[in-house]
């Protein structure tokens, strides 16, 4: 048998946000290193997509709107016992703050910040997180200080993810569930979609980055399957910088 310490054979992972970008190649990622993967999101057409490229058997597509709390409790019940949970669904808003309002706040902290927690506790709660499992939220640079104009809403968000993983790694401790999170730099998906940034601004941001590029969700799948593996096993409580070089700044 080949040595690998980063395999995760025998092991079955849940991956929210599984229908495109960061979450649906961090289940590419697990499925090649050889974990049953379950992925999960609103858009069920997406899920089949992405279950059609893993490789190996076993996989599932079990749908959930994380907006919805009645979701989050029947996903929990309805899955077979997890290794590793990886909360990556979420999305952002660029809002100035004056112009702020509290069902726009409201929707940004179910998505990113409360159903990750929530999905969290129902799985302790129903006992399917296996003792020894781990957990990765996707939180992201702006969370930990590093934030951009207009971004207040989601920065506070995920920065209160951020603050949620070092005191669940601590709680959690004693269970043998390690939890971390990785807080990307600008990654090259679809969450700008909308937001109005034009590609003068891109080029402009760009200029930031000692690497010279953004990321691609590859970077951040990869630093994902790391840290649900044994390589990652004295590892927890810990938010994971991946961006490229921006915060050396």
């Amino acid at each position: 048998m080949t040595y690998n310490p980063y395999t995760l054979e025998q092991r079955t992972i849940l991956v929210t946000g599984a229908s495109s970008g960061i979450g649906r190649q961090t289940a590419i990622e697990c499925a090649r290193l050889g974990a049953k993967v379950i992925v999960s999101g609103r858009n069920a057409e997406r899920l089949q997509e992405t279950l059609g490229i893993l490789e190996g058997e076993g996989h599932l597509v079990l749908p959930c709107d994380l907006a919805n709390t009645d979701d989050i409790h029947e996903l929990a019940v309805s899955l077979p016992r997890i290794d590793g949970l990886v909360s990556n669904a979420g999305y952002t808003q660029l809002q100035p703050i004056p112009f702020l309002k509290a069902d726009t706040l409201g929707q940004l902290f179910q998505v990113n910040t409360l159903a990750p927690i929530l999905l969290l506790k129902e799985l302790l709660k129903e006992r399917k997180l296996a003792k020894g499992g781990s957990v990765v939220f996707t939180s992201s640079l702006d969370g930990i200080g590093a934030t951009t104009m207009a971004n207040s809403a989601y920065a506070a968000t995920k920065g209160a993810l951020s603050a949620f993983t070092r005191a669940a790694a601590l709680e959690l401790a004693g269970r043998r569930i390690r939890v971390n999170a990785v807080c990307p730099g600008m990654v090259a998906t679809h969450i700008l979609d909308g937001t109005g940034i034009t590609d003068e601004d891109v080029q402009a941001d760009l200029e930031n980055y000692p690497l010279g590029r953004y990321g691609e969700p590859r970077d951040v799948a990869l630093a994902i399957t790391y840290l649900l593996s044994d390589a990652a096993a004295w590892l927890t409580g810990h938010n994971l910088i991946i961006d490229g070089g921006l915060s050396l700044h």
